[in-house]
């Protein structure tokens, strides 16, 4: 029996639907470090997010009008925004910036993987208890953490290291902290989020002095469409479609999926390469993201 087929709660069978969705996850997910990496050759940082934020948020959010879909209120706006700003102005846009500075992208993908890590560690302040094999999980992480900043990648790039971490804790706390606001339901809290914070990192762009010498060649307008359509709108409907038809925690597996899809993509597709302490570290922190994820099989799958 598959993994898959464990994951999924009563009977239900692998389908169509559900092995596309998966192939969503992994590898549309994995390979956006990499078009990340393609597409700051050609387009300022912070200006590629805000623009495919602010593209993919007003599809999805146009789509959901004309499908009936009420429009959120003020107080969701403010909830989907200040989540938005977290998640995608901080999170994506320190990814996109630290890629920038020359980070590798499988790399910043296996930086990112720790989100679960920070995760639990932000539910604790909202009242959450981890389990000592959580703890267990989170002290792994931390010293795969420890061992990528030795890696040659980031000793090249303090700033890049910690621009990822950043991100990791920004994403995990506006996870945790979105469960406690009031949002918009279903898949239009998700298009609110882009639109505000693909705003704030247009913004933020402006601020920081960013602009174009010339329009990008073909190459940079494919990775920013591929951004928009497949990294945001795809990617995520289908992650929202596994949330509602398998257990959490196969939904949530793209975390130790990712970072495996992003390094093989760069080392074949972008020449990149990592070190010896880079894949040391990488075993660890999947292995972290694993023994995390046992208490969430364990309360799923009773014996």
């Amino acid at each position: 029996m598959s993994a898959v087929e464990l994951s999924m709660p009563g009977p239900r069978r692998i389908t169509l639907p559900l092995i596309s969705a998966f192939f969503a996850l992994y590898v549309i997910w994995g390979s956006t470090y990499l078009v990340i990496r393609i597409g700051v050759q050609y387009w300022p940082p912070l200006m590629l997010g805000g623009i495919r934020f602010i593209i993919a948020g007003a599809l999805m959010y146009g789509f959901l009008r004309w499908r009936g879909v009420p429009a959120p209120t003020w107080p969701q706006w403010k909830a989907a925004g200040m989540i938005g700003v977290l998640l995608l102005s901080c999170g994506n846009g320190a990814v996109t910036v630290a890629e920038h500075m020359g980070v590798a992208s499988g790399v910043a993908a296996l930086a990112v993987a720790t989100v679960p890590l920070f995760t639990l560690l932000c539910g604790y302040f909202w009242g959450a208890r981890n389990t000592r094999l959580e703890w267990a999980g989170i002290a792994l992480g931390l010293i795969g953490i420890a061992m990528l900043n030795f890696g040659s990648n980031l000793q090249s790039s303090p700033l890049g290291a910690v621009l990822l971490i950043f991100a990791a804790a920004a994403w995990a706390f506006g996870s945790v902290w979105s469960k406690h606001l009031p949002l918009p339901q279903g898949p239009m809290a998700s298009a609110a989020e882009m639109l505000v914070g693909g705003v704030v990192l247009m913004i933020a762009s402006a601020l920081s002095g960013e602009h174009l010498d010339s329009l990008p060649p073909i190459e940079g307008w494919v990775a920013l469409a591929y951004l928009i359509g497949f990294g945001s709108i795809i990617a995520f409907n289908a992650y929202m479609y596994l949330l509602k038809n398998v257990r959490p925690a196969a939904a949530t597996s793209y975390a130790y999926v990712n970072p495996a899809v992003a390094v093989l993509l760069g080392i074949v597709f972008a020449g990149e390469s990592i070190g010896i302490e880079e894949a040391l570290a990488m075993a660890v922190i999947i292995s972290a993201v694993v023994l995390i994820s046992l208490p969430q099989w364990r309360r799923q799958n009773p014996q």
